[in-house]
């Protein structure tokens, strides 16, 4: 039994740069050339679509994070726009790192589509919004992510009939994901990924694992159970300002997570023969021989 390939390691940035794009880029190549990630991950959306016109009005729930008057006004200063994000595309292909950002809305989706990454990802939170996944499906020629937290069985059933209808199957990679920040360790349920590899592993393109959690062990077993992506959140400080930075990585957390999981992949397998060459010289001066 050959030893698993390592799993891809895709540091999520999403808002954690508070909207300042010198800083974005400062942490894509923090991630790429310190942690050795294979991907970068942003989010894109249009705030006066995703939400209703009292959500906009309303005060963020936690304004010690708040960054705007309104939840709405907070949410547009996290926004980069199009061309910015087109500037995080190339400074990821100068650093080596893929590019790739979740979409929330439709607008946002279909400005992201024009950019032509590698992958896009669907939130947990949009993963219903049917419309947004049918532009994907018809739109999109790469690979799509999608995280299935605070999803029903009953609407993972339905998200993946959606994608078989539209032939995409193939191009779909699911993560086992418990949305919150930061999820305890009894709510993380890492046989979610097992589950997610034995129900669908023929049929899409991979499944990941997307943790909230603190530390770095329960990547460590979401590889062992079979996760072939594994997501974690990325900032450059955790008492920075923002709701996110709390359940995610700094930069030496990630480092010692990409190097883990590359090791341990290499572990993952049984012994080639009975006695390895390593064992030889052990054997002859230390084994008892009847």
């Amino acid at each position: 039994m050959n030893a698993p390939q390592a799993p891809r390691v895709v540091a999520e940035i999403g808002c954690n740069h508070g909207g300042n794009l010198d800083l974005a880029k400062r942490m894509i190549t923090v991630a790429a050339t310190f942690c050795d990630v294979d991907a970068v991950k942003f989010q894109k959306r249009e705030p006066a679509t995703l939400l209703a016109p009292e959500q906009y009005r309303a005060p963020h729930p936690e304004p010690r994070h708040a960054f705007g008057a309104t939840y709405g006004e907070h949410r547009e200063v996290l926004e980069f726009d199009i061309a910015q994000h087109a500037e995080l595309v190339a400074h990821a292909g100068e650093c080596g790192v893929t590019y790739s950002t979740s979409v929330w809305d439709v607008p946002s989706a279909k400005a992201i589509i024009g950019l032509e990454p590698e992958f896009i990802k669907v939130p947990s939170a949009t993963n219903l919004h049917t419309e947004l996944l049918e532009l994907l499906c018809s739109d999109f020629g790469g690979v799509i992510h999608l995280s299935l937290g605070m999803t029903t069985r009953e609407e993972e059933q339905r998200i993946l009939e959606l994608f078989r209808r539209h032939g995409r199957l193939g191009d779909l990679v699911l993560y086992a994901c418990t949305s919150g920040y930061p999820v305890p360790f009894e709510d993380i349920c890492l046989l979610e990924v097992q589950r997610l590899r034995d129900t669908y592993g023929g049929q899409v393109h991979a499944v990941g694992f997307s943790g909230h959690h603190l530390g770095i062990a329960a990547d460590i077993a979401a590889l062992a159970l079979g996760a072939q992506y594994v997501e974690r959140h990325f900032t450059l400080d955790r008492t920075s300002k923002g709701t996110d930075h709390a359940a995610s990585l700094e930069p030496d957390g990630l480092r010692k997570l990409t190097r883990d999981l590359r090791n341990v992949a290499k572990a993952l397998t049984l012994k080639p023969a009975d006695v390895l060459p390593i064992e030889e010289p052990q054997r002859a001066k230390l084994k008892w021989r009847p």
